[in-house]
């Protein structure tokens, strides 16, 4: 590409030259001096350990006898082990650390390893993990923010069963991003993996480029899905109704399609409800994903099903469910979280066997090969701190259900993303180790606590929001907001008069931002008009005298420019 603007650099553009300008050092705008982002992750065990990122940050030549960094015996609390530590100084609390290293132990063949961090204030029990072994070194990344600063830290490793090990710990990393810096970063990211450089070329009919043409350009969808959760209040609810297609390309039904709510009863199956909200799908051409075939959390388990006394009568249960269901809905959901929360329950795989997941994957792709198949957990990317559900348990079971034979039938990765706090560093660090498997992400349940006050609820939720869309690799999120008669699960978007609430301005606002509106413009002397849009479908029109003309075309993802001719 030309090494210069394009010809409509409008406010519009700004932004996206300026990340230009800072990223690929041409002269679009003020360079950009700060670090860039390491997307790096490895989830293989290797023989030696590969350098470390930003050739490690600010423990950059700290060797085991520097003063800034000892290797010493850290005594750990309440356990009797002890850990090799990093003492850090001056950290600030306006500040994203990314933090990683790597692990080697000996003592045991493999242990789940623990970051911590302590300062003078708090300690923060989680800041990564890793399923580390003996013999071989395995990537530990993850990342904090500090509520306040920080003189002197200490960040340290545990076996998270007090075992006393012999960490070893290599090529370790503690790179600082300022909050400007990190959004520079994310805005980067957006405009080149979600935006795309279209030129659009007018002529006459004998060929003859036109100058002046006036140009109109409109986004008619968008790429991206992004969306809600759904209750069976949208049903003959008008105006929630319009105030949803307003907004939102995808849905999930909150409770609609769970094993409890569709038969209650063995054998009384009823899916008017579900039907009933599809109507609304349908009618207005929005994606919806299946949520779920089974969960494994036997609270959440049919209590019928519960008292099934024998493994025949169970297996033919479930095997009922799985077909009644997907025969009935074969190529109306695009997505099904088939054995929901795996990671922390295993109702189905006690009574069943261990093959009890691949099973159902596998019936469930035979009844319907177009749906992509997800597992769905929480405390994925919430958190480092809950050992049911690491990103290494994560991608070991992903990869067992793969090596049983269900690469053809398990091809979504699902995280729920209820936060608390939310920890932005960690949540990009686990995103990345994801991101090595090539498979689609979802964030399909995303909320902030409701023990968070309502302004801070949509600050959080920003965080979580803009983390997610600058993600390569996510491919849709889905918000955990279903409006009922009393109010959502943990945060709403608005109140039951359909008013916006703090968290509902910020996806309005993050909607408007993410979309390319309508653009209008002339060609220049080329008889050329020149964008970046989002990804997505797009109507242009074109008119010179009284002469006019219009087109249709697609944005897909792609690093060359889009180019259209519009003849007049």
């Amino acid at each position: 590409m030309e090494d210069r603007p394009l010809s409509c650099c409008s406010a519009f553009l700004k932004p996206f030259f300026l990340c230009i300008g800072f990223f690929s050092k041409t002269h679009f705008a003020v360079p950009y001096d700060g670090p860039l982002y390491d997307s790096s992750a490895y989830t293989e065990c290797k023989s030696q350990p590969e350098e470390p990122l930003y050739n490690g940050g600010i423990l950059k030549d700290f060797t085991p006898s520097s003063k800034n960094i000892e290797s010493r015996l850290l005594g750990s609390p309440g356990t009797g082990f002890y850990s090799q530590a990093f003492l850090l100084h001056n950290l600030s609390n306006s500040t994203k650390y990314c933090f990683s290293a790597w692990i080697k132990i000996s003592g045991a063949d493999s242990s789940l390893i623990r970051a911590s961090l302590s300062t003078e204030q708090k300690r923060y029990n989680c800041i990564g993990t890793v399923v580390a072994k003996s013999g071989c070194w395995s990537f530990l990344k993850g990342g904090f923010v500090l509520d306040s600063p920080s003189e002197l830290s200490t960040l340290f490793f545990q076996d998270t069963v007090g075992r006393e090990l012999d960490i070893s710990i290599a090529s370790a990393s503690l790179q600082p991003f300022t909050d400007e810096q990190w959004r520079m970063n994310q805005d980067y990211k957006i405009n080149t993996e979600r935006k795309r450089a279209v030129n659009i070329h007018v002529s006459d009919v004998l060929g003859n480029r036109l100058q002046g043409a006036a140009i109109k350009v409109e986004q008619t969808s968008k790429d991206f899905l992004f969306g809600s959760a759904l209750a069976n209040t949208i049903i003959g609810n008008l105006p929630y109704q319009n105030w949803f297609v307003k907004r939102f390309n995808v849905a999930v039904f909150e409770n609609e399609l769970k094993w409890y709510a569709t038969e209650p009863q063995q054998g009384k199956i009823n899916y008017t409800v579900a039907d009933q909200m599809l109507e609304f799908i349908r009618a207005n051409q929005i994606v919806v994903r299946g949520h779920n075939i089974f969960w494994e959390d036997p609270r959440y388990t049919p209590v019928w099903v519960r008292n099934l006394t024998s493994e025949e009568e169970l297996r033919s249960a479930v095997e009922s469910r799985i077909q009644s269901l997907m025969n009935k809905y074969r190529g109306e959901f695009i997505h099904w979280d088939v054995s929901n929360e795996m990671l922390h329950f295993d109702f189905y795989q006690q009574r069943l066997g261990l093959n009890a997941t691949l099973h159902f994957f596998e019936i469930a792709h035979q009844s319907d090969p177009l749906a992509t198949l997800f597992m769905n957990d929480f405390n994925v990317v919430e958190t480092c701190a809950d050992g049911n559900s690491t990103v290494d348990d994560y991608i070991s079971s992903l990869r067992e259900l793969q090596r049983a034979g269900g690469a053809s039938s398990m091809a979504g990765i699902g995280l729920e993303g209820h936060f608390t706090v939310p920890n932005i560093p960690l949540m990009r660090a686990v995103l990345d180790k994801l991101a090595t498997l090539g498979l689609p992400i979802w964030l399909t349940e995303i909320d902030i606590s409701n023990t968070i006050d309502k302004q801070t609820q949509a600050i959080y939720l920003e965080d979580v929001l803009r983390e997610g869309f600058s993600h390569p690799s996510v491919t849709g999120i889905i918000l955990w907001t279903a409006l009922g008669p009393n109010g959502c699960y943990q945060m709403c978007l608005t109140d039951n008069d359909l008013r916006n609430l703090p968290a509902g301005d910020v996806v309005d606002k993050l909607l408007q931002e993410w979309q390319t509106g309508e653009l209008e413009g002339q060609t220049d002397e080329h008889g050329s008009y020149s964008f970046y849009g989002f990804l997505g479908e797009y109507k242009a029109y074109a008119r010179y005298g009284d002469k006019a003309a219009n087109t249709t075309f697609s944005l897909s993802r792609g690093d060359e420019t889009r180019h259209f001719s519009i003849q007049l």
